[in-house]
């Protein structure tokens, strides 16, 4: 199975859980020319969401953020894994871990629907060394 994987620097920011919020930061960061490598928001407590931005340049991200008033959190880090999309696809890249037991706290990813996938793998911050040995990054 053929993929790459990538250590990628993302940074986060609590918003309340309403209509436009995502689309807020989203635009504000296009506005400002903030290419995104991923874009995740996910329940945060009660009436707040989490927005993780995963910017192709994190020194843009947080010049531009500084004087738009968009209050973030991080850098903090995760794998961007690009692959063939094939049965088991992932398997392999979290036997890794497996093995090195390092646990994967937050995954998820998506095939493009033209025969290849992304996915993020979290690992806490104080393994990341590890898995990036473990994963050859």
């Amino acid at each position: 199975m053929a993929y790459t994987i990538k250590l990628v620097e993302y940074y986060y920011t609590i918003v309340k859980d309403q209509p436009g919020e995502a689309y807020k930061a989203l635009s504000l960061l296009a506005e400002e020319g903030v290419n995104q490598l991923a874009f995740t928001a996910i329940p945060y407590g009660q009436g707040s969401t989490q927005l993780a931005i995963f910017p192709d340049d994190p020194g843009k991200l947080a010049h531009e953020a500084k004087f738009s008033g968009l209050s973030l959190e991080g850098p903090q880090h995760a794998f961007l894994i690009h692959g063939d999309d094939e049965i088991g696809a992932l398997a392999e890249v979290h036997h890794k871990l497996f093995e090195a037991d390092i646990n994967i706290y937050t995954s998820s990813g998506i095939t493009d629907g033209k025969g290849g996938y992304s996915s993020l793998i979290y690992v806490k911050e104080e393994d990341c060394k590890r898995a990036r040995k473990t994963l050859g990054v």
